[in-house]
């Protein structure tokens, strides 16, 4: 079973991801975690690394590929990205979106990683119309277009346990 979990940064998808991993005993790969590796290898913060994305599309093309390859050869596995359910296409079995407002979502970011709330929310909004933009420019993808997420959870109000509770009853619906 291949299983995709998709959401925007702070949403809670990664949580997620790891959790049915763990429950259904699947091998778990995060776009995010090879995102942040990029940045970090380069010496630059994850918002630099989407500025310089805008004009070098390597950077997105290259990640995107190798997460259509992972879902080309991988079974008994969850990727988690933003794209992860796009770019896996017919070969994911369930396909998920994790959701909240992005001001939950800073939120968490900021007691994730620090720094100011203020800061986190407007780099978050920044990040993300960067994204939307590129990744309708490189694959014709409307970002806010969840019809191809076979479970959406809004994450607002529930904590982790809720959420993975949700999902998990979701995939258990099927005979996988």
């Amino acid at each position: 079973m291949l299983l995709t979990v998709s959401g925007p940064p702070g949403s809670g998808k990664s949580t997620v991801a790891k959790a049915i991993s763990i429950e259904f005993d699947m091998e778990y790969i995060s776009g995010g975690v090879v995102f942040r590796g990029i940045a970090e290898d380069r010496g630059i913060s994850v918002g630099e690394l989407n500025k310089i994305a805008e004009s070098d599309d390597s950077i997105d093309r290259d990640m995107d590929q190798n997460i259509e390859k992972i879902a080309q050869t991988l079974d008994d596995a969850v990727i988690e990205s933003r794209l992860a359910g796009w770019m896996a296409g017919e070969n994911a079995d369930i396909r998920i979106w994790i959701d909240a407002p992005i001001e939950i979502r800073s939120e968490r970011i900021f007691k994730r990683e620090g720094g100011s709330v203020e800061k986190i929310l407007r780099e978050t909004a920044e990040r993300e119309m960067s994204e939307k933009k590129r990744y309708k420019e490189y694959y014709g993808i409307d970002f806010e277009d969840l019809s191809i997420y076979d479970c959406v959870v809004d994450t607002d109000n529930k904590d982790a346990e809720t959420v993975i509770k949700i999902v998990t009853e979701f995939i258990n619906k099927f005979d996988l």
